[in-house]
């Protein structure tokens, strides 16, 4: 499905939902909890109008996407301690210093 059609689908789904609520808007007036469910409408609005004015942007970016970076396998077997033997603990000093 099309980023467009989805949008579209979106559009038609909140245009519902408006309905919706005006038809209990309009049945329970000013009730509070009728106030909260207008303006959450009015914000979903709101920001799927931005979601259109971003979705050519969000089309490029999905074109961009690098490929992920290959993964190097680590073991689980301990190290020889030779592999060790120079290393400093951060933060502790090195060994055999004064």
């Amino acid at each position: 499905m099309s980023s467009a059609t989805e949008l579209a689908e979106l559009h038609a789904l909140i245009g519902g939902l408006r309905r919706c609520v005006t038809s209990l808007s309009s049945r329970y007036r000013d009730a509070p909890a009728v106030r909260r469910v207008v303006n959450d409408v009015q914000r979903i609005l709101n920001d799927v109008e931005l979601l259109d004015i971003d979705a050519g942007e969000l089309d490029l970016a999905r074109h961009i996407l690098e490929e992920p970076a290959e993964k190097i396998a680590i073991p689980d077997t301990q190290y020889d301690a030779e592999f060790w033997r120079d290393a400093d603990d951060e933060g502790v000093g090195g060994y055999g210093r004064s």
